[in-house]
């Protein structure tokens, strides 16, 4: 696929200037020589950087914010499909109802509906927004977390990430602008697709021993700082000799700048990433240490490390929530795996004057069905599991200028559909944009004769749930 655009930097400069708003001249002819130059936002910003907490899997909500008192009185019993009968819907061909595991009640002075099995999220109800009728377009986990990723079901587009390190770029320039760490193995979830390389997300896996590195090829293998610089020196001099004859050349640039990125993160990144130096006290808040909680509480206080260090984006994934079967046993699992390190990264942010500024979504792709799934065919109820559900599930965001304490959407008496406040994806990515100071509508790239943006043609700002 040939992204480099057939015309020279200076008709590029003339004609991005009129599709991009958010960038002043000066900004644009800085950003043609460097993909991570700083940019002016469009307007006033609530948010600098984003730190998104991926739940892979899907997530309960009937079970976790979401109950309905029909399911629960129903519960064994078959309740009328609330969709087309003859639309595909695996192990669910009875409809038995499945109430919900737990108690779900309210909590804070919000009076914010949250699960028991996540006694840790219940103390942070006062901080964040919920939304109960989020909905994207596809029951399947790849395509699903594709478009929440990237704003589509197929194809390969730049991640949300992605845009948002083009649109604000970098505030330090030691350290790559988006970060995921302990991604999925779909790395157009973290992708820059046709802009610049520089925005791609750099992956970080948290080490098992202390000889592994937590970034792939980081170390310096010649172990001669100064060999290096001149190694580095030399091809970038061929790189832009190269550069200046194509005139512009997406990939080059971005394979010029990485290369200086890594030089820069040798010395930089190998402190940040070690945790050893934070307080007891840091590290008992997000359960460190603790089998069930040591990997996404080092995630989670990893991320805030780095947003504090300036990373516009960082992405945390964690799964293990595809509950098809047993969701008695499986959920109350990954609830504690998550519940900690999630409520923790919130505490610490606000203690440390950060939530402000910081910008912290949580989400699964989809939510789970209010009828149960039984695979076999054969177990009892206390057994099944739940179904994929698209049409409705929960989101909740904190920091960043959204409206703490409060929640927003209402679904039906199955908990299947959304019957007031329905937010599409791009709604939640404009709306996550906004936040940000960039307009949804005029972030765009110019890629194959027309201009693609995160929102595609779709997207309005969420107004209701911000501050």
């Amino acid at each position: 696929m040939n992204t480099t655009p057939a015309f020279s930097r200076r008709s590029w400069l003339q004609r991005t200037a009129s599709g991009f708003g958010a960038l002043a001249l000066h900004d644009l002819v800085q950003a043609a020589q460097t993909p991570l130059a700083v940019k002016a936002p469009r307007f006033p910003a609530k948010a600098k950087r984003v730190i998104f907490l991926f739940m892979s899997g899907g997530p309960s909500q009937p079970d976790l914010f979401d109950p309905k008192d029909y399911i629960k009185r129903m519960h064994g019993k078959t309740i009328s499909a609330p969709i087309n009968t003859n639309e595909l819907r695996v192990g669910t061909d009875k409809f038995l109802a499945l109430a919900t595991h737990g108690e779900v009640k309210p909590r804070g002075q919000s009076g914010m509906m949250i699960s028991d099995l996540l006694p840790h999220t219940a103390t942070i109800a006062d901080e964040i927004s919920l939304l109960r009728a989020v909905h994207s377009d596809n029951n399947q986990h790849q395509p699903a977390a594709l478009q929440f990723h990237t704003g589509v079901t197929a194809d390969v587009r730049p991640s949300m990430g992605s845009w948002i390190s083009y649109g604000l770029g970098a505030e330090n320039s030691n350290l790559p602008n988006f970060i995921t760490i302990h991604p999925d193995s779909d790395t157009r979830l973290y992708g820059a697709s046709f802009l610049p390389a520089a925005h791609q997300g750099t992956k970080v896996v948290i080490p098992q021993g202390d000889k592994q590195s937590p970034i792939d090829y980081l170390a310096d293998v010649s172990g001669d700082a100064k060999a290096q610089r001149a190694r580095i020196d030399f091809t970038q001099r061929m790189n832009r000799r190269l550069l200046k004859g194509a005139e512009v050349d997406a990939r080059m640039e971005g394979m010029i700048e990485s290369m200086e990125i890594a030089f820069r993160m040798q010395s930089a990144t190998p402190e940040l990433v070690d945790i050893s130096n934070e307080s007891e006290a840091t590290k008992k808040l997000y359960g460190i240490g603790e089998k069930t909680t040591d990997k996404n509480g080092r995630a989670c206080l990893l991320a805030r490390r780095l947003s504090e260090a300036g990373v516009r984006f960082v992405q945390v994934t964690m799964g293990g929530w595809d509950h098809h079967g047993n969701i008695r046993d499986a959920l109350p699992k990954s609830c504690s795996e998550t519940d900690q390190p999630c409520a923790a990264l919130i505490k610490d942010l606000k203690s440390r004057g950060l939530l402000d500024d910081t910008l912290v979504v949580w989400s699964g792709e989809f939510g789970r069905t209010p009828w149960s799934q039984d695979l076999s065919g054969t177990s009892p109820i206390h057994k099944h599991g739940r179904e994929h559900q698209p049409e409705s599930f929960c989101t909740w965001m904190a920091g960043g200028g959204i409206k703490p304490g409060f929640t927003f959407g209402e679904t039906d008496d199955f908990g299947f559909r959304p019957v007031s406040g329905k937010v599409h994806l791009h709604d939640l990515h404009a709306t996550i944009l906004h936040q940000l100071g960039l307009d949804h509508e005029k972030l765009t790239w110019r890629h194959l004769g027309r201009d693609f943006r995160l929102t595609d043609v779709y997207g309005n700002v969420v107004k209701e749930i911000l501050a």
